[in-house]
């Protein structure tokens, strides 16, 4: 979990923005990217689940790059 330190700004006693350090920032959206990329991993794989696969030893000998 990334540790956030940030600094409210408010306005009429109310907070309305929050400031954290670049580096923070930089993290969080690593993790965001990181996060949206394995959602669509899963959506993928959810929609080629009922697609038949070809076992990686079958799709090398179809190509010729196995000799047996």
């Amino acid at each position: 979990m990334i540790a956030l330190h940030p600094e409210f700004i408010t306005k009429n006693g109310k907070k309305e923005f929050a400031v954290i350090p670049y580096e923070e920032f930089e993290a969080l959206q690593e993790l965001i990217a990181d996060m949206e990329d394995l959602m669509d991993l899963r959506e993928a794989k959810e929609e080629d689940a009922d697609r038949p696969s070809v076992p990686l030893a079958e799709v090398k000998k179809m190509l010729g790059l196995l000799t047996n």
